[in-house]
């Protein structure tokens, strides 16, 4: 039975849900903050779910040899090492949607308490003041608001906004001029939106592209009396530019939830008169609390039972209903990948991969990354389902993908080419009553099972070489389980694929490339 660890303060309805999928939880809401706690247990789990407290950092991570999967109940990963959980194999979730409307919501209610001075007004009423014309507001009606950032929380932003008759203008380099239209926002670059919003709202995550997205530069490009809100992360916006832009009157106001530090009990524009601030409630309202909750148990149950892995920041998405028909076809990528990886002998400059037929209509993002992993294993034993296409890309090797909805000879066919500085290597697969099966070597035909040790020779085809590759094997004491062959051509290539009941050690190898017509002889493993 696997098993989670909840180390942040999370709903209960988590702690049920994942009891009622089959996994044992272990809820330890404080554990986030006792890093060398964390550190001397998390070996213990197969999953940790978090909000932000806990920092699951590459040490944490390193320590955690069980570890398969990392659930964010919320948007934000900053507290995640990333690359160290990709590096270790680790899927790492968020829950984008779960908060989405109660962070948009936030933005707008700091808007309007921004526009309208509402917490300035609120303190000096409480302390039996009486200062209505201190306190002259500005309305939303007819101004142009700037978001930058314009996926789920910013595009719920713009739509709240269109609906108060806003002008909403938009910065987002992934935005399409179709989506523009479709959300009734206008496209523009950064330095147009700066240079036309009375208001700029931030919603972007925090990269090394966006970190001070609102720099000292920028903020000097904004129009003059325009305000600031930011509900999204902090580092976004330059705070200390940010402060001598209000003490100069350039910009009237900002509405801060989130720091550059945090949790932030000091910070240059706290107590400014023209700054709102509240403490990172962008989530926090009961809904959204309860929602990330349930999203983050059921997203990490569904993958650590069956498989499926939905909102992966890491990871290709594979549903609860797709996962039962992708593993058979995971595990044949997979072999193939090994098996051509294996026989590589040179430094791999591109992997290609056709899938034909059923397998065609399927989702094949995880297959590739599986066939992948399988090629580059052999090389790099840290290699896995998830860290294989980063390190595919980081090493200069193209991986390509086709499709076609047809198949020669079976319902579904994977084929694999490697393309290598001294090969070009072809091997296809299919699935035969839910085993992976190999039909095709080097455009060779034959049908072969995968086994756990198994030796690949390749040999001009010439009378006596079956004889002698059995009697070497029987020299060895090594026990034949099940023997193919295949031939290009009468006289021509020949391939032998073997499966024996131990490993192939190399003096064995050396006995049959020795051998008369052997081209090559390698053991292979699964």
């Amino acid at each position: 039975m696997p098993k989670v660890l909840i180390s942040d303060k999370l709903s209960e309805t988590a702690v049920n849900i994942f009891k009622e999928r089959g996994v044992d939880v272990d809820y330890q809401p404080d554990l986030g903050k006792d890093k060398e706690k964390l550190l001397s247990v998390i070996g213990q789990y197969d999953g940790l779910a978090v909000r932000s407290a806990t920092k699951a950092t590459g040490k944490i991570i390193a320590a955690a040899g069980n570890l398969k999967v990392i659930g964010r109940a919320g948007i934000g990963v900053d507290n995640i090492d990333i690359p160290a959980a990709t590096a270790a194999g680790v899927v790492v979730m968020n829950t984008p949607y779960g908060n989405a409307i109660t962070t948009a919501e936030h933005a707008i209610a700091m808007m309007f308490a921004l526009l309208r001075q509402i917490p300035q007004a609120n303190q000096s009423t409480h302390a039996g003041k009486w200062e209505k014309s201190a306190f002259m507001g500005a309305e939303a009606f007819a101004k142009t608001l700037g978001v930058i950032g314009c996926g789920n929380i910013g595009s719920i932003v713009a739509d709240r906004a269109i609906g108060l008759k806003m002008r909403v203008i938009a910065f987002d380099p992934f935005l399409t001029e179709e989506r523009a239209v479709e959300l009734g926002v206008e496209k523009v670059a950064l330095e147009a939106l700066l240079a036309r919003a009375d208001i700029v709202t931030l919603h972007t995550p925090l990269t090394d592209q966006t970190r001070n997205i609102l720099s000292e530069e920028n903020i000097a490009k904004m129009k003059s009396g325009a305000y600031i809100v930011n509900c999204a992360r902090g580092g976004l916006v330059d705070e200390a530019a940010l402060k001598r832009a209000l003490d100069e009157g350039r910009i009237a106001g900002a509405a801060l939830d989130v720091y550059a530090s945090e949790p932030a009990t000091e910070n240059p524009l706290f107590g400014h008169g023209k700054v709102v601030a509240t403490p990172h409630l962008g989530a926090s309202t009961t809904e959204a609390q309860e929602n990330v909750a349930i999203q983050v148990a059921e997203q990490m149950a569904e993958y650590l039972m069956r498989g499926a892995v939905s909102n992966a920041l890491n990871s290709p998405s594979v549903t609860a209903e797709e996962a039962p028909r992708l593993k058979p076809f995971i595990a044949l990528a997979e072999k193939l990948g090994a098996f051509a990886g294996q026989l590589t002998e040179s430094a791999i400059k591109s992997i290609e991969i056709c899938y034909e037929g059923d397998v065609a209509a399927l989702n094949i993002k995880p297959l590739t990354a599986a066939a992948v992993a399988g090629v580059l294993k052999p090389m790099l034993q840290d290699v896995n389902v998830v860290n294989a296409p980063v390190i595919a890309k980081e090493r200069g090797i193209s991986v390509a993908e086709t499709s076609r909805d047809d198949a020669d000879a079976f319902d579904s066919i994977i084929r694999l080419r490697i393309i290598s500085e001294n090969q070009d290597r072809t091997v296809s697969g299919t699935v035969f009553g839910g085993e992976p099966r190999i039909v095709e070597i080097k455009g060779v035909e034959m049908e072969a099972r995968f086994a756990d040790h198994m030796l690949y020779t390749a040999n001009n085809d010439k009378p006596g070489f079956i004889g002698a590759l059995g009697a070497t094997l029987g020299e060895a004491k090594l026990n034949i389980a099940t023997f193919n062959l295949g031939r290009s051509a009468p006289g021509e290539e020949a391939i032998a694929l073997v499966a024996v009941d131990e490993p192939v050690s190399e003096d064995v190898l050396e006995k049959l490339r020795a051998l008369p017509h052997v081209q090559q002889a390698k053991a292979l493993s699964f």
